[in-house]
């Protein structure tokens, strides 16, 4: 009868695959982290996008002030964000950091010129990586502990400034929807 031999024979690359695992692995966790990070840090952009063309939407109503559009800015940044403290709110947008401006574009027609009142709105957050900051201080370094997210809208304001041009109004074109029913 033939002997069974063993299928794990002892060979010199034995614990290769860990050795390469060991090295590998932290490697891989970095990209990863950066990639959460990232993610992240891009979500935050779009809420902070959207609130300020939120607050450029509510500039461009009658009756709004500074105060207002800045409540209405902090306030979408808070509800998308999660935030629930006030002191956690200031800390990522701090006073001054959302401005609101009201400036005139000037559109040049071959008739002459044309002055359209805006609304704008900067909004200026302040993002810390969670993931990347431990590990940047692990190598000393300080680059990519934190960014400022900027975000900028601006809106046309629907009514006519004191003294000035109505605003300008595209006729639409209409159009008719046909419907067809099953079997036609």
């Amino acid at each position: 009868m033939a002997q069974i031999v063993g299928s794990r024979a002892r060979s010199p690359e034995r614990g290769a695959a860990l050795v390469e695992l060991a090295l590998v692995l932290p490697l891989l966790l970095v990209v990863i982290a950066g990639i959460v990070d990232f993610g992240l840090a891009f979500q935050r952009f779009e809420v902070v996008a959207n609130a300020a063309r939120e607050g450029a939407r509510l500039g461009t109503k009658p009756n709004y002030g500074t105060a207002a559009v800045r409540q209405r800015v902090r306030d979408y940044i808070q509800q998308g964000l999660g935030i629930s403290t006030t002191a956690t709110l200031d800390a990522v947008v701090p006073v001054g950091s959302i401005t609101w401006t009201q400036p005139s574009v000037t559109v040049n027609l071959s008739s002459g010129t044309l002055s359209v009142p805006v609304s704008r709105v900067d909004v200026f957050y302040h993002h810390q990586f969670m993931l990347m900051q431990p590990l940047m201080g692990l190598i000393g370094s300080s680059w990519g502990s934190s960014i400022t997210l900027k975000a900028t809208s601006v809106m046309t304001v629907g009514r006519a400034p004191a003294g000035g041009p109505s605003p300008v109004t595209v006729p639409r074109k209409a159009h008719s929807v046909r419907t067809r029913r099953r079997g036609d």
